[in-house]
Parts: C-alpha cells; structure tokens; sequence
C-alpha cells in the first residue's frame, strides 16, 4: 500500500529530488512515511499553495472566512495601543484597524518572516517597512497568528518574492540541506523535533518532518532571514549542537544520528560544515543613522520592548544564553548614537556660551529633605531663542511661590508594603534580571500588599476597591511563565526572605487560573468602551447611506455631470458612456478649459444654475458628507465581530474559572453573581450593536448598487470622494455667484 503511495507522489518530482529521497530513507535518516511526507512537500509550489490557502480555517479551528479578526496591542509612542490585526485571504493583505480606521496594510508579499516569544507578544517583520511589535490578547490568538503568517511566509517561498512592493531578488536556489533535530519546549517537556533544512542566500527555510511531535509545541516560524545583519550561528555543547541567534528568536539545532552518521567525528564535521556555510550567508551588522534631534519610533519601541525582557525567550526554545543578542544589538545602536546628545541640546546647567542660566524664582521656605517630588518633564525653549522672546524680560527671580504646599502635593509617597524589601547588597531576585527590573518599577506605584492581590481579583470594578485598568494590564505582561512556575512553586523558604519581586511573582503562582482572570477582568472594562465608541461611527455610516439612498437631487447633479462628459467625449472621437464610477468626481476640477482658472467643474455650476438653480442646493441634504470620519465600513464590521468573540470568551472564562466542586465564599459568590449580571447586559447592548452593523453593512450595499460601484469598493474612498466634491462644488458656486 505505502509503495503503490510512493509511486503516486514521487514520479511527479525531478530525478535528483526523487534520488535524495531515496537514499535519506536507505541511510535510515526518514522512515518510508517521513519520505512520503516530504515527497509530499517538494511538489508544485502552486498546487500547494492553493490546497494550504484552503484549508487554513479548518488546520487552525477557524470560522470558514476568508477574513480572520484578532484583537492586538501595539506599541506606539509609549504606550500600548488596541488595535484589530485583519488578515484577508481574498485580497491577500494584511490590515491595521484601529477604531474602525484602517490605519496600514500590507500585501502578504511584504510579510517577510515572524516570531515570538514566550506570552502573547509577537513580531512581524516586513519588506522595507518597519517591524511590527504586537500583544495578542490570549495566547490561543497569538498561536492563531503566528500560523496563519507562517502560512503567508511558506506561500511567500513558493512563489518567490520578486513583486515591487517587496523590493527584493527573486528567491535563490539552495546552497545545502539536510535533516536536523531542532529543540522545541512544550508546556511540560523539551522535545527534539525532526525537520528537513534548506539554506539559501538570504534565508533558511525549515520543514517539519514528525507531525505528530509539532501537535504538541507552538508553531515557528518556517524561515530565518538571514540577510538582516543580525543572525549569529555559535557552536554549543556537545560534540553535534549548534545555536542560530536572531533578532527575534534562538534556535538550538543537532545533527541526528543515523547508519550514515554514527561516529563522533562525522557529527562533528557535519556541525562545522552547517556552521561554516551559515556563518558566510550572515551578513555583518549594518550601523543605522539617525537624523539629528529625531529619534526613530522604531527605536523606541525596539528598546523598550527589550527592557522588559519580553523578546528574549522564545516559547519554543526554552534556552538560556550567558549574553542575551538583543541586549548586545541595543547596547551597539545605543553607543552608535551617542553623538545625537550634543545635537539635542546643552547640558543642563549651562548655556551655550558657557554662562549660567538664569536664576530660578526664590522659594517661600525651604522644602522638606525627608522625601523628593516628582520631576516635571518640560520642553526647555533653546537658549539662542530666549532673547527675542518673553523670557528675558519675565521678572521670574521676583516670584514667591508656597512651596510647602507644592511639596505637600507631588512629593513622592512611599509605597505601601515595601519597607524592608528594598533590595539588599547581597539579595538576589530569582526572576529574570530584565523581566524583574521593570516589574519593580511598576510595583513602586502598585499600593497592594502581595497577600491582597488574590481578593483583589474577585472585585470587577475599580471604584469598588477593584484594580485599574493600568494594573491589570501591566499584571497581564508580567504574569509567570511556566518555567517561573516552577522554579518559585519548588521554594520551601519563607515569603518574607524574598525580595518584593518575587514575593508578588510566589503569589501570582499560587493564584489558580491567573491568566484566564486577568483577562477576564480586562476585557470586561475594556468591551463597554468599545462599544461605546463605535454605536455613533456606525450610526453616522447608516446616516451617510440613507442620506445618498433618498437624495434624487444628487442623482441629478450626476445626471448633468454624465451628459456633459459624453458630449465632450463623443466631439473626441469616444464613445459615450451610461454611467460613471464615482471616483470620477475627483477629476472634475482637474480638466481645465482655455481659461486656466475655469475647470469642468466650472462648467457643471454654470449648467446648474442656467438650467436647474434649485439642484445647486443639494448639498444641504447630505448633512454627513461635510465632515466624513476616517472609519470604514470594512473597519467597523471587523470591530464588531470581534468584540461579539470577546464576550464569547468573558463566558468561557466564568464557565472555567468557576469552581465546579468546592463551595465558593461569600466573595466569590458575590462576584461570579455580577459577572453573570454584567455579561447578560452586554449580550443585549452587543446584539443591538450588531443589528446596527448588519442594517450598515446592508445599507452601504445598496449604495454600491445603486451607483454602480465595485462589490468590493471601500468605504472610506467613496464617502471621501463625496465629501471632497461637495464642498469643491460649494466653493466655485461661491467664486460664480457673488
């Protein structure tokens, strides 16, 4: 049976792929079904591509669409950021929605390689755009992501990425391959999991051979760019171990034993050769300027997201590195950029001149010294600008200020629950340096002893004694991950010897289902705002379309402009036309006449107000149209979809969290009773939320009919093309008729 298999499949490869099949399975590298399997991997890229494209809803146990919706957090300017991530297998792109605005998209030939790491954050690296750093809102959506871009990459591979938008050559032929075991971690155990491995010029591709063992580990990324200036391959222990050191992930390969391989000295060799012919397709680092006084958002967020340690450890090799790549990339673009300190300004005490500044305002009495006060963050005005301005002739020495009461109000507080934990010459923290560094930042402004935060958990709202949107957010990032489980939960010491860090992060362990009530809390105060925001933007659209649904005298306007095109036209030698697409709005004021200043819409006024004066008011019917808002209707909708999976997943959390067996106290009780009570009002707010979207979405569809426009057309074009002739239009009617 499995021979009648293999004649099926592998005649339909070349001669030399068929040979090195053949002889990996007589050297006992693949067993007769892993050739098959990877026979099955080498056919027509084509072919595969469309088979994989059609079966990714039912290989990720998603709704059959050909969009896919997630809610995700990006990191911009600061702070993190909600957005909705939309991959659209129709249109092969990739979309950026925030607030039903699609802010960026991207064609998947663009999407150039992916990672992550352990928890919900991932990154997207793109063909000459900036990387994407983003938080998935559970852990099941960023597996959910991170497959479906690996598919996109796969698919990229296939095809080659020799499109303009990617900007890129055309892919080059394999250099070498071969079998490799690579180490992946599972929630419960490490596993070496074979792949067949195919190194190019700029990347190595890798191909999961045993199935059967990926079922139980996250899935990675199909292909390590190469060509990034960041990849390091490094000899580990063990005579056929070798690490591939990246941006975004490591990578612990071993060469497998085999019939072929089975001495010391063949590992060893084969290590080196795989190392060597990495090593030379590795390109040296490239030093990144920047322009003076203009620090790069991506720099920002690269730094900041390596200060928090999150980008380090990849969920799939659970390895530990004595000298962390990211934080030697951030050290050498940090010394880079060092000269952009005297591009930024004098140092602070001092003029430009060397002089000294002028003086401060006097103080009423002398501050406290037993506590400080906040800095404020100001923007100094630059010292060749105070002369003309009115700082030099501010008498600011002359003022009295009270500054009793300014220290009384922003001196700093000391937190409560942290005396005697401060950390100690000789005290080491168990937790990640990195990882701890920033928890201990925040837990500075975190008022709530270790033993309180378990209760705290059980109080929905803030003002009720509950946590902070902020806190629940910063405790989602920093929640234990399964190796810090472990490692705290086998602690047989006292509480009280830990350092605050790990005092919070025992408790945080010892809390059943953490995760799942962190994220229960946190999307119950974030779904009302949502839908808060988008109940108006989605009652504008309906407005919008009913107001170009019942306006006979916009039609008319159109009529007049579908006339005077044909007669131009037709006197050009063109046929005429039954119809125009609204796009051709736009370029009415773009045709000019003999009179450089007298356009086609010129001409259109000027036939209006000759023929039918009354049609030149029908802009007043078309209230919406005068201040159009940037959300799509494509926007709107994936933001309502989601928020409808949202609440889905609020009643799967009750329904897990729930304790089916012990009896729940007085405060558990009290609180799984208001959950039941909140997430029924949601259900009816979100279903008539949902009518609005379906009675939009129908309603923008008559509109496309009845205009004849593309099924496909968005929204955010047509409104903007309204909009702009309509006020274009009330513009020259002013000019013609004083």
């Amino acid at each position: 049976m499995e021979n009648t298999k293999a004649l099926d499949v592998v005649p339909q490869l070349s001669q030399g792929k068929i040979l090195k099949i053949m002889n990996m399975v007589k050297n006992k590298e693949l067993s007769v079904e892993e050739a098959l399997d990877l026979a099955e991997r080498e056919k027509n890229s084509e072919e595969k591509e469309e088979k994989q494209i059609a079966t990714w809803a039912d290989s990720l146990d998603l709704p059959n669409s050909s969009q896919f919706n997630f809610i995700v957090y990006k990191y911009n300017r600061y702070r993190w950021q909600k957005r909705i991530l939309q991959i659209d297998l129709s249109t092969k792109t990739i979309f950026n929605i925030e607030k039903g605005i699609i802010k960026k998209q991207f064609p998947f030939p663009q999407v150039k390689s992916c990672a992550y790491s352990e928890g919900r954050r991932f990154r997207i690296n793109f063909h000459g755009r900036e990387d994407y750093i983003l938080e998935a809102a559970s852990v099941d959506d960023k597996n959910k992501i991170t497959h479906l871009l690996c598919k996109i990459i796969q698919s990229n591979a296939c095809r080659g990425l020799a499109e303009p938008c990617c900007g890129e050559p055309e892919k080059c032929d394999v250099i070498h391959e071969g079998i490799l075991d690579l180490q992946l971690e599972t929630p419960k155990s490490i596993k070496w999991v074979k792949h067949f491995v195919q190194l190019s010029e700029r990347e190595l591709s890798l191909h999961c051979i045993d199935q059967r063992q990926m079922e139980t580990v996250a899935p990675i990324a199909k292909t390590i760019n190469l060509s990034s200036g960041d990849a390091v391959v490094s000899e580990e222990d063990g005579s056929g171990t070798f690490m591939l050191r990246t941006k975004e992930a490591k990578y612990l390969f071993q060469i497998p034993f085999t019939v072929q391989n089975n001495k010391l000295e063949d590992i060893t060799k084969l290590r080196n050769e795989w190392m060597l012919l990495i090593d030379r397709y590795c390109s040296l680092p490239k030093a990144e300027s920047l322009t003076q006084g203009n620090v790069s958002e991506a720099v920002c967020e690269e730094a900041h997201c390596l200060n928090e340690g999150k980008m380090e450890q990849p969920i799939c090799f659970g390895l530990e590195s004595p000298t962390a790549p990211e934080a030697v990339t951030l050290a050498h673009t940090l010394q880079e950029k060092r000269p952009l300190v005297s591009a930024l300004g004098q140092l602070p005490g001092r003029t430009a001149d060397g002089k000294a500044p002028p003086p401060f305002p006097k103080l009423s009495s002398q501050p406290p010294t037993s506590s400080r006060t906040k800095a404020f963050h100001w923007e100094v005005v630059p010292q060749e600008k105070i002369e003309k301005s009115i700082w030099t002739s501010c008498h600011l020495g002359q003022k009295t200020i009270d500054v009793a009461r300014l220290h009384n109000q922003f001196r700093i507080q000391e937190v409560v629950g942290t005396h005697g934990n401060e950390p100690l010459p000789t005290q080491q923290i168990m937790l990640n340096p990195k990882v701890a560094h920033n928890f201990n930042i925040f837990l500075k402004s975190f008022r709530i002893k270790p033993s309180q935060l378990k209760e705290k958990l059980y109080i929905i709202h803030e003002d009720s004694g509950g946590l902070s949107i902020e806190q629940i957010t910063a405790l989602r990032r920093y929640q234990p991950t399964a190796k810090d489980i472990e490692m705290y939960m086998s602690f047989k010491g006292s509480p009280s010897e830990l350092h605050l860090v790990d005092q919070f992060m025992l408790e945080m362990c010892k809390i059943p289902n953490l995760c799942k009530k962190l994220d229960l809390l946190h999307s119950i105060r974030e779904l009302p705002e949502s839908m808060a925001e988008l109940r108006p933007l989605i009652n504008q659209k309906i407005r919008a379309c009913k107001q170009l649904q019942d306006n006979p005298r916009f039609v008319a306007v159109l009529e007049y402009i579908l006339a005077i095109g044909n007669y131009l036209n037709e006197n050009a030698g063109r046929e005429k036309a039954k119809g125009f697409q609204l796009s051709s709005l736009a370029k009415l004021s773009l045709l000019r006449g003999k009179e450089r200043n007298f356009t086609l819409l010129h001409a259109l006024v000027e036939q209006i107000f000759l023929h039918e004066p009354d049609l030149a008011t029908f802009s007043q019917e078309l209230t919406e149209f005068k201040a159009v808002s940037a959300a799509s209707i494509k926007g709107l909708s994936a933001e309502v979809e989601v928020l409808r999976r949202e609440l889905d997943s609020i009643a799967e959390c009750r329904r897990l969290i729930k304790p089916k067996v012990i009896k729940a106290g007085a405060v558990e009780s009290q609180f799984y009773k208001e959950l039941k009570d909140l997430i029924q009002a949601y259900e009816g707010d979100l279903s008539q939320l949902f009518r609005s979207c379906q009675e939009m979405k129908k309603a923008y569809h008559n509109i496309l009919m009845k205009f004849g426009e593309a099924e496909d057309r968005d929204s955010e074009e047509l409104f903007a093309w309204i909009s702009t002739f309509i006020s274009d239009f009330r513009r020259v009617s002013a000019e013609m008729i004083p």
